[in-house]
């Protein structure tokens, strides 16, 4: 019976759900789904398997029987995008920098699984601004009506003794969680076969009661599921007791089977968003999936075109990410990015209750929109500079004021830290820096500044955005960098090393483990955490 049961499983990976079929030997089978449909009719009378034809699913007596679309375990089929690092870029040339903020962490958790895994994180998936920006920075909340706040310190660079690092925090304003609007939910939530194993729809479910617990009365939530073809299964629902014991009623009994038509599933949940939409409110669709749509369209392009215009009509995305094998990273930071919304990846229930837990409202209500950031960095103080990560993130000079460039958006009580490493002036390192015949560099104005600063954001509802300036003055450098600085730092050198970076400089996992080990300790042991993903990282 097992070799049965082995058989049959390997016959219907990436097979359709079940349709009744005339078996009769004329009857001439045109396509692997027909073929499932003989497979499973000549076998559903067996005591192990059987079909549910009501729910289109094969099923076993102890359970669903993982099926349909999952990818074999003797594959890796998982994508991730690798663009080049940001190089050093001359001061004296191209003094400014522009780039769009960041808050997604999808990257750590995703090194994290890997790491406990004893594997080797890919270089496409270490984004070194989302490891950074994993922890909890302790930034000065900002005050009157600004909804953001910025900060600066500049320190000698860890992993290279001759270069300086300078760290930039911005901190959104946290808002009291009765005073935010009300809130639109829908959530999107893959329950194709791909979907079947213990740390996708199993800890799915488990994720989302996190989440429909920390909501208040008078939000409400609707749900959408999709593999084969999208359905909408909870019409809005207001989050009281009986609301709530509803939808987890729900989740509760979802099983996986079927195609993954992703895209039919984001078209029925944004017209169900439009059409329940909350003026004013909090209107976002939720989306949990392991990215791995394969019927319908489902390009990168085509996907960031259809969450953009949803966008522009004040519907945001939230995506969170689970499973490993098929997991496609890249496809679901696209839909994050272009949906103005996160992105996370859920690898336990201890980071389901944090992202959907304890920081549920940074999560899901946004307090500054596209936030852009210009470094204009001071050649008498700076030889070249090079921000570290972001690349996905890097904007021309020119759309730091074009309020039509979309950018990232904050969320209540987010922080945001980016790092610049940086040359000084007076070093004898030479840098590719070929000059126009045309254009001869102006004198340098006298100034001790390392650079100025600048952020652009706009509050909610508009379409004007506002700017801010802070000068990195003289004074920002400190051989004794705060606490700030040195997390940050730590966890950019783990991240350079595990991308085996050209600008790793001196940085070993020897030294790295003692940085760790000076760093303080943190309240709910992610600081901990991460000196032992070091040590993990340092035996592959």
């Amino acid at each position: 019976m097992k070799k049965i049961i082995f058989f049959l499983t390997t016959l219907v990976v990436g097979c359709s759900t079940y349709k009744a079929n005339n078996t009769s030997s004329e009857n001439v089978l045109k396509s692997g789904a027909e073929q499932q449909d003989a497979v499973l009719y000549e076998l559903q009378a067996t005591p192990e398997v059987f079909v549910d034809r009501s729910n289109a699913r094969m099923v076993s007596k102890r359970g669903v029987v993982p099926n349909n679309d999952i990818p074999s375990q003797n594959f890796n089929t998982e994508e991730y995008d690798s663009p080049d690092e940001n190089t050093f870029i001359s001061a004296l040339t191209s003094p400014i920098s522009v780039f769009g903020v960041d808050v997604d962490r999808a990257s750590f958790t995703n090194i994290r699984r890997m790491l406990n895994n004893s594997q080797k994180p890919p270089t496409g998936a270490v984004r070194i601004e989302e490891m950074i920006n994993y922890f909890n920075y302790n930034y000065e909340q900002p005050s009157g009506n600004t909804p953001v706040a910025m900060s600066a310190q500049v320190s000698d660079c860890p992993w290279n003794s001759g270069h300086k690092l300078m760290r930039i925090g911005l901190q959104a304003k946290k808002i009291d969680t009765d005073k935010l609007p009300v809130a639109n939910l829908v959530f999107l939530i893959d329950v194709s076969g791909s979907m079947s194993d213990e740390n996708k729809l199993p800890l799915l479910v488990r994720s989302f009661k996190v989440l429909v617990d920390g909501l208040r009365d008078k939000d409400r939530v609707s749900v959408v599921t999709y593999s084969g073809e999208a359905n909408s299964v909870i019409e809005p629902t207001e989050c009281n007791k009986e609301g709530k014991q509803k939808i987890m009623s729900y989740l509760e009994n979802l099983r996986a089977y079927g195609y993954t038509n992703g895209n039919q599933g984001l078209q029925k949940a944004y017209e169900m968003a439009e059409k329940y939409l909350v003026k004013d409110g909090n209107n976002r669709v939720i989306l949990a999936t392991d990215g791995d749509f394969n019927i319908g369209p489902s390009s990168n392009s085509e996907m960031k075109q259809f969450v953009e215009i949803h966008r522009d009509k004040g519907i945001y995305l939230t995506v969170l990410g689970f499973g490993m094998g098929n997991y496609k990273d890249s496809k679901m930071q696209t839909l994050a990015d272009y949906g103005n919304g996160n992105y996370a990846y859920i690898d336990n229930l201890s980071e389901a209750k944090k992202s959907l837990g304890t920081e549920l409202w940074g999560t899901l209500y946004t307090v500054a929109k596209d936030v852009k950031v210009l470094a204009d960095f001071n050649p008498a103080k700076v030889k070249a500079y090079r921000l570290i990560g972001y690349e996905n993130r890097v904007m021309a000079a020119e759309d730091f004021r074009n309020d039509k460039k979309d950018a990232g958006d904050m969320g209540s009580g987010h922080s945001v830290t980016a790092l610049y490493e940086i040359i000084p002036a007076d070093s004898d390192e030479k840098i590719d820096n070929i000059q126009s015949e045309y254009i001869v560099p102006q004198n340098i104005k006298k100034s001790e500044n390392w650079a100025t600063l600048r952020f652009r954001y706009k509050n909610n509802g508009d379409t004007t955005a506002l700017e801010k300036d802070f000068p990195v003055l003289k004074i920002a450098y400190t051989k004794t960098p705060d606490e700030n600085f040195n997390l940050a730092a730590t966890v950019a050198q783990f991240g350079l090393l595990l991308k085996d970076s050209k600008y790793k400089g001196d940085a070993n996992y020897e030294t790295l483990i003692k940085q760790a080990q000076s760093l303080k300790q943190d309240q709910n042991g992610y600081v901990d955490e991460l000196r032992v993903l070091i040590r993990r990282a340092s035996e592959l």
